[in-house]
């Protein structure tokens, strides 16, 4: 029952993935801490959540994404990006 509830729950992240969005400081940190040259920061993370690999676990008011190679940060009720962050090398 509790796995049934957790898949739920990131499908309802998935299928609100339209609302996903930042601020102009988000755009900044995002690109600074991922060393990214991109225009579209919103599409990459988007891009990123949406790789079949990733992981998306919901602590408190923020839904936290894992991908092979960062880890994203988003606000659960406003669907705001706030962080990336590269994971190190373990």
């Amino acid at each position: 029952m509790a796995q049934k509830m957790k898949d739920d729950t990131k499908s309802e992240f998935i299928l609100s993935l339209d609302k996903l969005h930042t601020t102009d400081l988000g755009i900044k940190r995002i690109k600074r801490n991922l060393s990214l040259d991109v225009d579209d920061v919103v599409a990459w993370c988007e891009n990123k959540i949406r790789e079949p690999s990733s992981r998306i676990v919901r602590k408190g008011k923020n839904w936290y994404i894992r991908t092979a190679d960062c880890e994203i940060t988003v606000n659960a009720y406003s669907y705001t990006i706030i962080t990336a962050h590269p994971l190190k090398n373990r």
